[in-house]
């Protein structure tokens, strides 16, 4: 019987008050039976996990994903010891999957296209259009083209450098919504590095259930209706319990890439 397979769950959100967290670690304990985890507050408190997890998960955070901060280049250098171990190794892999901040902090070192402020926050739960390759992505296949997802940004990746992708092997596999009314690139809303690197500008951990009820609540709903206005609101709040919205996102996404991992670890080792 194999051993359980070891997760660590990055804790990008700098000591803010987040719903993000609570909701990967939900989905990480489905699988209680394949997987222990444990927490690292890598931003507030520069907890840096060792390279001996198998699965890693780094969340969404709120700032600047281009500071310079002290967990930056420690952040960095486990990603680049995880992406050297995955070219050496024959058998067992490390398979890391980025949400949002961490999905533009690793897109910024990898130099795959331009990281940029927006003009206005995009937030809310909004289609994410497939690319070609995303129709058969493990991660995406199946689900609707447009899907839906929680939005929820003042940076993105634009720009993309078709030869720096071509190098690393990474593809494009999701666009952002198509904006007919304004001239504006699309943002780069996930890309796969690799077989085991997978990352989401979008939020695929968010539970539409709890979100639904923390939206509820007046103090989150007056937040909300001060920043963006009442139509954005009632548009979320009309999308998060659809059961062909953000249901069909938040069951496919992290669990697939989570039972993929636990499948590559209990293939049998290459002679």
């Amino acid at each position: 019987m194999i051993d359980k397979l070891k997760l660590a769950i990055l804790d990008m959100n700098d000591a803010q008050p987040n719903q993000g967290l609570r909701c990967i670690t939900e989905i990480v304990q489905k699988f209680h039976e394949d997987i222990d985890y444990k927490i690292y507050d890598v931003r507030a408190k520069n907890e840096i996990p060792d390279s001996s997890y198998d699965i890693y998960i780094s969340s969404g955070g709120p700032g600047s994903p281009l500071e310079q901060e002290p967990w930056r280049q420690p952040y960095l250098d486990l990603m680049q010891n995880l992406w050297d171990f995955n070219k050496m190794s024959l058998a067992k892999k490390k398979h890391v999957f980025f949400i949002c901040y961490s999905f533009q902090v690793i897109c910024d070192y990898f130099e795959l296209g331009e990281i940029k402020p927006r003009r206005s926050t995009s937030f809310g739960i909004l289609q994410v259009h497939q690319t070609k390759k995303g129709h058969n992505d493990l991660i995406l296949k199946g689900l609707p083209d447009p899907f839906y997802a929680v939005d929820s940004r003042d940076w993105q990746l634009i720009q993309p450098k078709l030869s720096v992708f071509k190098k690393h092997g990474a593809t494009i596999l999701s666009l952002e919504k198509i904006r007919t009314h304004v001239e504006l690139e699309r943002a780069i809303m996930a890309v796969r590095f690799s077989k085991e690197f997978v990352g989401t500008q979008f939020h695929p951990e968010a539970e539409p259930v709890s979100m639904k009820a923390y939206f509820k609540l007046e103090k989150n709903r007056k937040i909300v209706v001060e920043s963006f206005g009442e139509e954005k609101y009632n548009q979320m709040m009309d999308r998060v319990d659809d059961p062909d919205k953000l249901f069909l996102t938040y069951n496919a996404i992290i669990p697939r890439f989570i039972k993929n991992a636990i499948v590559q670890a209990k293939q049998p080792l290459m002679s």
